[in-house]
C-alpha cells in the first residue's frame, strides 16, 4: 500500500513518513504543491494524507483537482478544527478529516478503516502488528492471543504500539514517556509504571506470561 503525504511542515512530514513506514506502508512525499494533484496522479497511490494550509494553494483545491480524475481515498490531516472546515473538506470529496495534533495509533486505525471501506479487496494486515503469536489490533484497540482478546485503553494501546514497533529492542522508560508526550498525552514515570502493570494483568488474563520484559535500569522489551 502506497500512501502519499502532502504536507508543508518538514518535521510533521518526516514524522508521518517514519510512522507509516514502521507500519509497513510505502510512502511518497509531495514537497512541491503547485502541481501536487498531477504528481499524485502519476504515482500508484492507494491513499492521500492532505494538509489544508499549503503555501500557494489550498488543500481543498488539490482535493478538487484530484477528484476530477480519480477516486483515490483522501484523508485531510490539518490543524484547522472548525466544523465548517470539516464539512467543506468532506463535501469536496474527502474520505475522512483528522485534526492535529494527531494520535499515532488512532491515525493508523483511521487510515486502515478508510482503506478497508474504499478498497474491500485490500488486506487490513497493516492495522495488525504481530510479535510472538501476540497480535496488536490497532483498528479495534485490543490485543489478541489464541482466539482470546483483551480491550485496551488509549494509553495502553499507545504503549504497546511503541513496544511492538521496536520489538526485540530495549525501549527506555524515557522514550515511552516522550512518545506519549509528543502525542499530547501527559504521562509521568509513575503513571507509566501503572499502565505497564495493567497491561501485564490483561495479558495474563488471556494466557500471555512474561511478554513484556523489564530490563532494570534500562527499560522494557518484548
Amino acid at each position: 500500500m502506497n500512501i502519499v503525504i502532502i504536507e508543508d511542515e518538514p518535521i510533521i512530514r518526516n514524522e508521518l513518513k517514519i510512522l507509516l513506514e514502521n507500519a509497513l506502508y510505502e510512502v511518497t512525499l509531495i514537497e512541491s504543491f503547485d502541481h501536487a494533484a498531477d504528481c499524485v496522479l502519476q504515482t500508484r497511490a492507494d491513499l492521500i494524507l492532505l494538509d489544508l494550509n499549503l503555501p500557494g494553494i489550498s488543500g481543498l483545491d488539490i482535493c478538487t483537482q484530484i477528484r476530477e480524475k480519480s477516486e483515490i481515498p483522501i484523508i485531510f490531516l490539518t490543524s484547522r478544527t472548525s466544523s465548517m472546515d470539516e464539512l467543506t473538506g468532506m463535501l469536496k470529496g474527502g474520505d475522512d478529516y483528522i485534526t492535529k495534533p494527531y494520535q499515532a495509533p488512532l491515525l493508523l486505525a483511521r487510515i486502515a478503516a478508510v482503506l478497508k471501506r474504499t478498497n474491500p479487496s485490500a488486506s487490513n494486515e497493516v492495522s495488525i502488528l504481530k510479535v510472538k503469536e501476540v497480535e496488536l489490533n490497532l483498528a479495534r484497540g485490543c490485543i489478541c492471543y489464541k482466539e482470546k482478546k483483551a480491550e485496551l485503553t488509549k494509553n495502553e494501546l499507545k504503549i504497546l504500539h511503541y513496544l511492538f514497533l521496536h520489538a526485540g529492542e530495549i525501549v527506555s522508560r524515557l522514550d515511552l514517556v516522550e512518545y506519549l508526550w509528543d502525542n499530547q498525552v501527559f504521562i509521568d514515570d509513575n503513571t507509566l509504571s501503572v499502565n505497564v502493570t495493567r497491561i501485564r494483568g490483561k495479558l495474563k488474563l488471556i494466557g500471555i506470561e512474561d511478554f513484556i520484559e523489564t530490563k532494570r535500569g534500562m527499560g522494557y522489551r518484548i
